[in-house]
């Protein structure tokens, strides 16, 4: 007779077990990386210090996982951070919110589709990895979206959209649904960062 097997949770449950099973340190990780967002959103500076406080964690969380590219990745984005404060605090005058002509936009996506495309034919080819393409892609453009909040391009917003929109599809194809519901809440805060920074770049002179 074959052994039973489990049957899946429903996502209620299996939310709920998540929460039940939070380590400490994920939670504030959780809790730094919205108040790098709160603080991004008001352009405060110390959003990078939250920042890097945040992927700090992340990183020796997804290494002890045996998530490896995703440790890396946290390399980046402390690299990011530490020059995003840099260049936010750089000039005597707060650095102003500007735009990116739609040229710039469109050579960013065709970079970051052919950097998704080959890093993810390599994942799967040398990896178990799961979703080789969809993580490499998302991981490829939250490169290049932290690297535009540094230089305060309003476009940012829009990319993290659909770059969060993207992973709450790859976390619940994985059944990380507490994952899933944080970045429902980033999409909202997204929403707003946008306004507040599109309503300071009008108010600037020309």
């Amino acid at each position: 007779m074959a052994p039973a097997t489990e049957a899946p949770l429903p996502p209620w449950a299996a939310l709920l077990a998540q929460v039940a099973a939070l380590w400490p340190w994920e939670a504030l990780a959780v809790v730094l990386a919205i108040a790098y967002l709160l603080l991004a959103i008001r352009q405060n500076i110390w959003c990078w210090a939250a920042g890097i406080a945040s992927t700090l964690i992340y990183g020796m969380l997804f290494f002890r996982a045996a998530l490896y590219t995703e440790a890396l990745l946290q390399l980046f984005y402390i690299g990011v951070s530490v020059y995003g404060w840099w260049h936010w605090s750089r000039p005597a005058e707060p650095l102003p919110v500007t735009r990116w002509p739609l040229r710039h936009q469109l050579w960013a996506l065709a970079a970051v589709l052919a950097l998704g495309l080959a890093n993810g034919a390599l994942l799967a080819a040398f990896t178990p990895a799961a979703l080789p393409y969809p993580d490499a892609l998302v991981s490829w453009a939250s490169v290049l979206a932290t690297w535009m909040v540094a230089r305060k391009l309003l476009e940012n917003w829009l990319w993290w959209f659909v770059i969060d929109s993207a992973s709450m599809w790859i976390y619940a194809q994985r059944g990380l649904w507490l994952t899933v519901v944080l970045f429902a809440f980033y999409l909202v805060l997204i929403l707003r960062g946008y306004r507040a920074w599109r309503r300071d770049l009008v108010a600037q002179p020309a």
